[in-house]
């Protein structure tokens, strides 16, 4: 009966957890005009939630139940392990990604506050990305780098904007 109410709870968090982890992976809306430094705030809020996330699991609480499962041999931790594992997974990601995009911060304001002539930032900038894209484990994919491109893109326009309404 314990076991049974312990495999109750274990499905609850995994039906919450799978959810998590679907959220995180649906893709993006943003604006037209967002720039780099918003794929860097995206990637930090999703590092805090999944290392919150694992915070909770690694908890004595959930380590206790777990290992009552276990000696119980229940056939949910089957589940459990493997959404553990996606879990860590996401969270190394993100972890990941943040200090690669940390590499770009010091572009991103000279970028949004230079003038046209923001060339001289252009060759250092592609650097970086292109250093990114070789030695990132998690960020060399395609969709992330189309991704950060599109924002640099808006805000070498939004720059150029501003440039001339001010002007």
């Amino acid at each position: 009966e314990v076991t049974e109410k312990l495999e109750e709870v274990v499905m609850i968090w995994t039906k919450q957890i799978r959810q998590v982890l679907v959220e995180s992976e649906q893709i993006r809306r943003e604006a037209d005009h967002v720039g780099p430094s918003a794929e860097l705030e995206h990637w930090k809020s999703r590092m805090s939630s999944f290392n919150s996330l694992l915070d909770e699991i690694k908890s004595s609480r959930v380590k206790k139940i777990i290992s009552i499962l276990q000696a119980a041999r229940s056939k949910t931790l089957q589940q459990w392990k493997e959404l553990d594992r996606s879990i860590t997974i996401a969270a190394n990601e993100a972890k990941d990604n943040v200090r690669y995009l940390y590499t770009l911060d010091k572009f991103f304001g000279p970028l949004a506050h230079a003038s046209p002539v923001m060339m001289e930032h252009i060759p250092s900038l592609m650097n970086a990305v292109f250093m990114i894209f070789c030695t990132s484990p998690y960020y060399n994919t395609s969709e992330h780098m189309t991704s950060l491109f599109l924002k640099i893109t808006n805000q070498m326009i939004n720059t150029c904007k501003t440039y001339l309404c001010e002007g």
